[in-house]
């Protein structure tokens, strides 16, 4: 999720191949329990929300695009020192902009990275637990209570997840869809982004008035989720950086001095715990011979080439 399968490692086996992951999710999914405590009444997604989070969305893209041509691929080679926290098996996780979250036109756009280490690892261990979709409610619980690898044969990348914080509310949950893809860039590095493209708000989950919101609707507290990943495998070792994004309704202004810092802090936590428990996960199966070659996936076509956007007017990324 570089040589998934031992019979083939060939270049044609390995050019592109879908992504997609639940640690960026979950890091956010705290955050949204913030809004609905400070701003608990109905709203929808309004376009100038949306227009705002598109452009955002292309703008990281073509960053992404920069780091692949200018050979500064990971965010961590960017600062010596942050390599070095990294390197000695330090969690980074910071906000990209001094302004997170940012106010945009009847919203909020989150965005933060974070990045790790995984000492004596091979990328196609990182990768075959990124690609096992169906094992994200063993991975990443108790906040995915179900996960689903929705893929067709010869398809995109697309999967399911009910996420629920109980912790904090236990009568909300959120019903989402993904899509993903991966892009080879080298031998040993690899990048991949996943967006949603579907997100419903579950009211009273787990009791009697159960009950799903069309998507767009409901309390806002993620209408959008978009992730762009790397991996290199190197220093015996792989690094894994995911930046992960989220456009929320907005915060009242009267709470926002007092809910910021919340929102950062939260984010930041959740984030780390993330990518703590995709080593675990990594971890948990790397000695398994067969795991990696199990969870190969064949190329699924151009990573720019994603499906048109679902009813809830998902951007879909551009080429790579």
């Amino acid at each position: 999720m570089l040589g998934l399968r031992k019979a083939s490692r060939s270049d044609d086996d390995m050019k592109k191949r879908s992504l997609s992951y639940a640690s960026w999710v979950l890091g956010l999914v705290a955050v949204a329990v913030v809004f609905g405590n400070q701003a608990s009444h109905a709203t929808e997604l309004k376009e100038p929300a949306l227009k705002s989070w598109d452009d955002y969305v292309q703008a990281a893209n073509s960053q992404m695009k920069d780091r692949v041509a200018s050979g500064t691929f990971l965010w961590v080679d960017e600062d010596s020192n942050r390599l070095k926290q990294v390197r000695a098996g330090k969690i980074l996780v910071f906000p990209v902009g001094p302004h997170v979250p940012k106010p945009v036109p009847k919203g909020l756009i989150h965005d933060w990275i974070g990045a790790a280490y995984f000492p004596n690892t091979k990328l196609a261990d990182v990768l075959a637990v990124v690609h096992d979709y169906d094992h994200y409610q063993e991975y990443y619980k108790p906040s995915v209570v179900e996960s689903k690898s929705l893929t067709q044969p010869g398809g995109d990348d697309r999967f399911s997840m009910l996420l629920v914080n109980k912790e904090v509310v236990a009568k909300m949950a959120l019903d989402s869809e993904y899509e993903a893809c991966y892009q080879k860039v080298s031998l040993d590095r690899w990048y991949g982004v996943a967006y949603t493209t579907r997100i419903q708000e579950i009211r009273e989950y787990g009791h009697s008035g159960e009950h799903k919101l069309p998507p767009d609707q409901g309390s806002g507290y993620i209408w959008r989720l978009y992730s762009i990943a790397r991996f290199e495998e190197r220093d015996g070792g792989v690094y894994v950086e995911i930046e992960a994004m989220a456009l929320s309704r907005d915060i009242p202004v009267a709470f926002r001095l007092v809910a910021d810092p919340i929102v950062r802090r939260v984010s930041k936590n959740s984030l780390l715990i993330s990518l703590r428990q995709m080593q675990d996960a990594v971890r948990s199966t790397e000695k398994d011979a067969d795991y990696a070659n199990a969870h190969f996936l064949p190329s699924s076509g151009n990573c720019g080439a994603a499906a048109e956007p679902e009813t809830n007017g998902t951007a879909r990324p551009p080429r790579p």
